[in-house]
């Protein structure tokens, strides 16, 4: 009877809201503003009353938003509500954080999924990024794919993408960006059934200030006929950094 290969991956995620690339830090995104008009932190919002008024009678108005959502273009976005704090956030949350392959085979690619969630308020976007592309097994270590590809049986594999696919089976989901989100899977990372996985590659991003937006992480592993039986295990650490 052959023996048993084992998998577990751990996802840790980290957050940092310091660490910047590619442009100049500032405290709060540019206002857009001109010698008539200035719109606060790119939002409009009512927050006052608007009296009417006569010898008889009174009436108050907006007593309340007038209207609430985001307009959005390739360049520009406008928030309309309450007035709320021009301070940057970028919050995260680890919704499923491990990943549970059962039993490696050589004939068989094994998958696993596991999620997470970013939201990003006043800066110019985000970019999520991996380490750790590895399983360990007690004398073994399966590494993760350098190169793009689809998975095959009977040879070492670990990889990912950030998408719906439908080999080795329907699993996985594209991001779900709800109303207000803009992030999107990185290119190495964003095409069904072809898989990858590079120690401190960017594997998702938002473009520019995003509501919440759920990434899934497709995992597959495919083992070989020489593959040492053990327990394979493996921890990862995403880390989403702000982009002002």
């Amino acid at each position: 009877m052959p023996n048993k290969l084992m998998g577990w991956l751990g996802v840790f995620v980290i957050f940092s809201s310091w660490l910047i690339f590619g442009a100049t830090a500032v405290g709060a995104a540019d206002l857009p503003q001109s010698n008539n008009y200035r719109l606060d932190e790119s939002t409009i919002g009512s927050n006052g009353l608007l009296n009417s008024t006569s010898a008889s009678y009174q009436a108050s108005t907006s007593t309340g938003d007038l209207s609430v959502g985001s307009a959005a273009s390739s360049g520009y976005q406008v928030d309309t509500g309450s007035k709320t704090t021009n301070d940057p956030t970028l919050s995260f949350a680890v919704i499923n954080g491990s990943a549970n392959f059962g039993s490696f085979s050589p004939i068989a690619t094994a998958s696993a999924t596991t999620s997470f969630s970013v939201s990003d308020y006043t800066s110019y976007g985000y970019i999520v990024q991996i380490f750790g592309n590895n399983l360990k097994g007690a004398s073994h270590v399966i590494t993760g794919m350098a190169t793009t590809g689809p998975p095959q049986t009977g040879i070492e594999q670990f990889g990912i993408n950030l998408v719906a696919n439908t080999k080795p089976i329907n699993f996985g989901a594209n991001p779900n960006n709800g109303q207000f989100g803009f992030g999107s899977a990185a290119s190495n990372y964003n095409t069904a059934n072809v898989y990858r996985l590079v120690d401190g590659e960017t594997i998702a991003s938002a473009p520019k200030s995003s509501g919440t937006t759920v990434y899934t992480i497709s995992y597959i592993v495919n083992v070989s006929g020489i593959t040492p039986a053990a327990q394979y295990t493996g921890q990862q650490t995403i880390i989403i950094t702000g982009t002002y």
